[in-house]
């Protein structure tokens, strides 16, 4: 049967609709914004034997069909998710798995599919409301509803599901997550907000998201779902025992700095314990009870540890809660690259790499709102030595995506804009050792690399991750620069970049059912205050952008011209332009508002084929020295190609600053020359002279026409 339920938000219509579509799926639901429509699926199975966590997929698909388009390659069909599609599976992966028991290990796999696209709403933030509608419809132990919105702001006013246009427009791409009571997700992007700000766009989502929760209990209602029973697995029988025989020799081994050293003292303790509980190759005792079960009674006492000791405010590191680790900044690391810098913070390490390039450098890319590029790019690497482990190295996983994409933009609104700084920027962070918060380590090392590559950004940014281990509302320690076994055994992972004057990029991630305000407010405060120390730090090792780029790194300089010699510049079948290039080794690159960028290897390159492109595009000036070529020569002069299709008359009175008897004796055709128009008649003819250029070289150089006299100083 159909049951559908529909609302008003952001001035537009809001519906859910099942019964219809994928009947034989454990939920599906029909999600419609505007003319854009989603199709999420949840599917759950049996869970596989001996899994020791929650095998949660999201999988989320944006088919160019929805907007009536084709793939622009080779291929006509959709591949391996892009980009956004990967983020758009995290965004909605994050607010959905803390609020499923923690004993629960059966298969849960959720899809979301674009069907219809309208060009106006973006179906992103969709995907977060239609799998929990979907959820909600399934017979699993969901305790949702949750809702998901994105927030943009406009002429000072807050947007909620801002269209493609307003996003543009917007200096705020803001995505929260939650549920009726609190917070579970953040992923949000700002021009440098106030921290302040930055909590009231959060709070005014979290209002927004109320609406869509009841929405999502009306339609569960309308369809008479059951409520899913689950019961909570018995208590492991090692529980105790693990407690009263590990947790003083834990707690000390939790107290170790180093981090491999302290993994190593944990587990001969937890090694110790199995084989005298299981010796030998014993895997099952009498009583039923197995080596499985005993490991994660000690992972539990691992955590409970942990968790003790931070609630008592004494830290693994012996840090207090709102401390840093120490930081180390170095920059110019690397010979040859455009600009490299390394960033250490504790046991997490960031090498920074800054390629400059030009236009053609962009990455493009399709979706359904068309092709974009990007001038800026930051890829993150996560080896697996990096944590001392052994694994094969593939592609780029989520997670490095995710990063790398968090990182990427908070960096991004401090970029110096094309006309100011021309070159296409790609930063590649390479983490050689991570100990929490490599994301962030990869925005410090980022904004060092960049400087030390002579990029002008406008504002250094700095990023910190915040933790809190949360007992109840009123109980909490937050964490400032968390480390990974503090992120592991915690509650939150709050990621902050930004400058001294405020937020650009903030993330959270929660393994608990959500956060109040009061602790935003405080985690953003505690991060500026981190933040700023780190900007200190950061600015000692390079106090401001180099002035140059690279020697290594290509010169470019940009011109404007009158889009409508466009055509002129480019010559039948490009012949000028190639024919600029070839000469001049310069890289040509023309946009359709007659924007001009010209690349080369060394400055001689640029300045040779902007001077071409001056000379072919603009009005020949009279007095103006240009480089020629002769075309012909005649008996009266030499005919010069000043500029592609420009040529002008060198008559052999003009040719030398003395007598001339054959313009051969000069030149012949296919010689370089420098001359100087000295005339344009009525008719556009040029009149050329290199005796001017010669008599203006002779000046600059002190040259003189008088012959050299003696003195006479009265010796005979």
């Amino acid at each position: 049967m159909k049951v559908s339920v529909s609302c008003e938000i952001g001035g537009r219509e809001l519906s859910l609709t099942t019964g219809e579509i994928a009947k034989q799926a454990s939920g599906a639901v029909l999600v419609q914004y505007g003319e854009t429509v989603l199709l999420t699926v949840a599917q759950t199975g049996p869970g596989r034997p001996g899994i020791d966590f929650f095998p949660l997929t999201v999988d989320y698909r944006e088919r160019l069909a929805a907007a009536g388009r084709f793939a622009g390659g080779f291929l006509k069909r959709e591949g391996r998710p892009t980009t956004k599609e990967i983020l758009t599976c995290r965004l909605t992966d994050r607010p959905l798995r803390p609020l499923f028991p923690k004993g629960f290990k059966d298969e849960v796999q959720v899809l979301g599919n674009v069907m219809a696209c309208d060009g106006e709403n973006l179906p992103d933030a969709l995907m977060m409301v239609g799998a929990s509608s979907a959820l909600s419809l399934a017979p699993v132990p969901f305790n949702g509803p949750v809702g998901g919105v994105r927030v943009a702001r406009v002429d000072d006013e807050y947007i909620v599901f801002p269209t493609h246009q307003q996003l543009l427009e917007s200096d705020l791409d803001l995505i929260v997550a939650g549920s009726k009571d609190s917070v579970l997700m953040i992923e949000g992007f700002a021009e440098q907000y106030p921290e302040d700000q930055m909590t009231e766009a959060i709070m005014f989502a979290h209002s927004q998201i109320v609406k869509l929760c009841e929405l999502q209990e009306e339609f569960i209602s309308k369809v008479g779902v059951e409520k899913f029973v689950y019961e909570e697995p018995a208590e492991n029988p090692f529980n105790s025992v693990v407690n009263d025989k590990c947790y003083d020799a834990v707690r000390d081994a939790k107290q170790i700095a180093g981090k491999l050293d302290r993994y190593e003292k944990t587990d001969s303790i937890r090694d110790a314990l199995v084989e005298e509980l299981f010796p030998g190759d014993e895997k099952e005792n009498e009583q039923g009870q197995t080596v499985g079960q005993l490991k994660e009674a000690f992972y539990g006492l691992e955590k409970k540890v942990v968790r003790d000791l931070i609630l008592e405010g004494r830290r693994i590191d012996g840090r207090k809660p709102e401390d840093l680790r120490g930081v180390k900044c170095e920059v110019d690391v690397l010979p040859r690259v455009h600009g490299s810098a390394v960033f250490t913070r504790g046991e997490t390490q960031s090498i920074a790499t800054i390629t400059l390039g030009t236009t053609r450098d962009q990455q493009r890319s399709d979706g359904l709102f068309g092709e974009s590029s990007e001038r800026f790019m930051l890829h993150y690497y996560f080896p697996s030595y990096s944590v001392g482990e052994v694994r094969p190295i593939r592609g780029p996983g989520r997670r490095e995506i995710g990063h790398g994409c968090l990182a990427q933009r908070s960096v991004e609104p401090v970029i110096p804009s094309e006309e100011r700084f021309p070159y296409t920027i790609r930063c590649i962070s390479d983490i050689t050792e991570s100990n929490g918060s490599s994301s962030m380590a990869s925005v410090c090392s980022a904004t060092l690399g960049l400087m030390a590559a002579g990029v002008k950004i406008t504002q250094p940014v700095a990023g910190i991750s915040i933790g809190i281990v949360k007992e109840s509302d009123d109980k909490f320690t937050l964490l400032t620069d968390i480390m990974g076994d503090e992120d592991h055994f915690g509650d939150m992972d709050f990621k902050v970049a930004g400058t001294q004057h405020g937020v650009t990029g903030i993330q959270l991630d929660l393994k608990i059912d959500g956060i109040s305000e009061r602790i935003i407010k405080e985690t953003l405060q505690q991060a500026r205050k981190a933040r700023i120390e780190l900007l200190k730090n950061m600015l000692s090792a390079i106090p401001r952008p180099r002035k140059e780029t690279s020697e290594f790194a290509p010169r470019l300089s940009h011109i404007k011209i009158d889009p409508e010699k466009i055509g002129l510049l480019i010559g039948p079948g490009g012949k000028t332009i190639r024919s600029i290039q070839d000469e001049t080794g310069a890289q040509i690159d023309i946009q359709d508002d007659g924007t001009v960028t010209v690349s080369g290897i060394d400055a001689s390159q640029t300045d040779a084929g902007m001077a071409l492109i001056e000379a072919l595009t603009e009005d020949v000036k009279v007095g103006r020295i240009y480089s020629g070529t002769v075309s012909s020569v005649k008996d009266f002069g030499a005919f010069i190609e000043i500029a592609p299709g420009k040529d002008g008359l060198c008559h052999i009175s003009e040719l030398s600053d003395g007598f001339v008897k054959s313009v051969s004796d000069i030149c012949k055709q296919g010689d370089k020359i420098e001359v100087k128009v000295i005339a344009v008649d009525d008719q556009n003819r040029i009149k050329l002279s290199r005796k001017a250029v010669l008599e203006e070289n002779a000046k600059a150089n002190g040259d003189t026409d008088e012959d050299d006299t003696e003195t006479d100083d009265g010796d005979e």
